[in-house]
């Protein structure tokens, strides 16, 4: 039972190494489509440099994979030899035994010996258990026969199974081989990038800089937006608390005014409670004051941490999160807000969660970005040539916010994504799943 059970576990895993490895398998095809499409059009070899990057890191977990189903199938292997060999041996103690029951049947086979041993009893009661032991031997014999037919059987679809085991792991070998050598070929064709990227150093980190500071005037324009959404939500729930304050007061009020005017008989007038206005100097700015709807939707949010959806259908994170040295030249440091993933042309971005439009921005004339609100979580959708929906919007989760610009310099088309809790930076990679 313990074997069987360790054979099925090892088989569960194999199904999901192999369902892995099909998902890499598809990533990488869908990179080189990207690259392709890249290198037609880059002027640069450091948007290619990053995709080739991806690659050859997409390449090693294939590679990995890969042996992981060897090592599992070599396991299987030796535990499916356990099960032959302990056959074999119960098969040949069987046979044993059933070949000397057979002698014995063949040497006491005369008709006369069997009425004999019948007869020869002492009472009627003896005699019955004499049939009924004859009648138990020789369903005893039939079984036996059964038995190691059944082992037999069971012995060959062993066989049959490890050397359908021993085909697959030499096809895994030999799919591990090739990927390794493509995987040199890889590393040899982005050493000569790193090589044509370093000649043209003083370009290059001018223009990094260039980007790190449109990105720094983009990131603060977002932060004093989410700042306005956070005050006027706030604002729109002091004001519905006030008012529900004013309309208890007056009612307060009235039933008091109707209880005096019954004691004395006099009409008495109610003076008119009025709900006092909210300033925008009297609300915060930096935290959303969570209403009992808002908070279920944030709670909500929350606990899909790891299994959000991505922001779009395919691609990879070609720049993670928060500080971080340039792939090429370590002493430069990257900061990113959030996280971008490079995607194939036409590519839609998707709500990663249910929630409300809080903003649709327009931050350069190519650069537009789509802000929505989940209770006190904010998600900000960036680099969208269009926009499909407006404020004030509800979305449901994967829902189409616009098209992913593509740029006209590169031909790399990139989504920037950014979470933000209040005015929080998160990192998104811990929220989305398989990131």
């Amino acid at each position: 039972m313990c074997l069987t059970s360790v054979l099925w576990s090892q088989s569960s895993q194999q199904e999901k190494l192999e369902q892995r490895k099909a998902q890499i398998q598809r990533e990488i095809k869908d990179n080189e489509k990207m690259l392709k499409s890249v290198q037609s059009k880059e002027k640069s070899a450091m948007n290619v440099y990053l995709i080739q990057k991806n690659k050859i890191r997409l390449k090693e977990n294939l590679i990995s994979t890969t042996e992981k189903q060897t090592r599992l199938l070599a396991n299987d292997m030796y535990l499916n030899q356990l099960k032959i060999n302990k056959l074999n041996k119960e098969l040949l103690v069987l046979k044993d035994d059933y070949a000397k029951k057979i002698v014995q049947s063949y040497k006491s086979r005369s008709e006369q010996s069997r009425a004999m041993f019948i007869l020869s009893s002492e009472n009627f009661l003896q005699a019955f258990k004499r049939v009924q032991y004859l009648k138990q031997y020789t369903n005893f014999r039939k079984a036996q026969g059964e038995e190691i037919k059944g082992k037999s059987l069971e012995l060959i679809a062993f066989n049959k199974k490890l050397n359908e085991q021993k085909v697959a792991k030499q096809k895994l070998l030999e799919e591990n081989k090739k990927e390794r050598a493509s995987l040199v070929i890889e590393k040899i064709e982005q050493e000569k990038l790193v090589n044509s990227i370093k000649k043209d150093k003083n370009r290059i980190v001018s223009e990094i800089r260039k980007k790190q500071s449109e990105s720094k005037n983009i990131d603060r324009q977002i932060d004093r937006l989410i700042r306005e959404a956070i005050a006027e939500a706030n604002r729109k729930a002091a004001a519905e608390k006030a008012k529900a304050l004013a309309e208890a007061k007056a009612a307060a009020a009235a039933e008091s005014a109707s209880k005096s005017s019954k004691s004395s008989k006099k009409a008495v007038p109610v003076e008119e409670v009025k709900a006092p206005v909210v300033s925008r100097s009297e609300v915060s700015s930096s935290r959303i004051e969570l209403t009992p709807e808002s908070k279920i939707i944030a709670d909500n949010f929350r606990a899909n941490k790891g299994s959000l959806p991505w922001p779009v259908e395919k691609g990879f994170v070609s720049l993670g999160y928060g500080d971080q040295a340039h792939p090429i030249y370590n002493t430069l440091v990257i900061h990113n807000s959030g996280v971008e993933i490079t995607t194939e042309q036409g590519a839609n971005a998707r709500a990663v969660f249910g929630g409300e439009v809080a903003s649709v921005m327009i931050l350069s004339p190519v650069n537009k970005a789509v802000m929505i609100q989940h209770g006190d979580y904010f998600t900000v959708y960036q680099n969208l040539s269009s926009v499909s929906v407006n404020k004030g919007d509800k979305v449901s989760i994967k829902q189409s916010l616009g098209r992913v610009r593509t740029s006209g310099e590169t031909g790399k088309t990139v989504i920037k994504f950014l979470l933000l809790q209040n005015t929080t930076y998160a990192n998104p990679q811990g929220w989305l799943s398989n990131m």
